[in-house]
């Protein structure tokens, strides 16, 4: 299944989107949430960067320390 990994900057803890990057990623049907953020932030270059990750059912966020980003990481997409 096919999922949409965004990487973009953040305005007063908002996704802002004055940039972004984004990625297409595939994974299995149903990949563990550890293993689907590990391959959103390889395609994106972002390994080994930490911070918190939220799970919000059909997307996935991940927020790094110190940072004024957000990587949003949706799934269930149309190739």
């Amino acid at each position: 299944m096919p999922y949409i990994a965004e990487w973009t900057d953040t305005f007063a803890g908002e996704a802002n989107y004055s940039w972004v990057r984004r990625a297409t990623i595939e994974a299995g049907d149903e990949p563990s949430d550890l293993a689907l953020m590990r391959r959103a932030k390889a395609a994106l270059g972002l390994s080994g960067l930490r911070g918190r990750t939220f799970n919000h059912g059909d997307m996935m966020e991940f927020r790094p320390h110190g940072m004024a980003c957000v990587l949003f990481v949706i799934g269930g997409v149309a190739a």
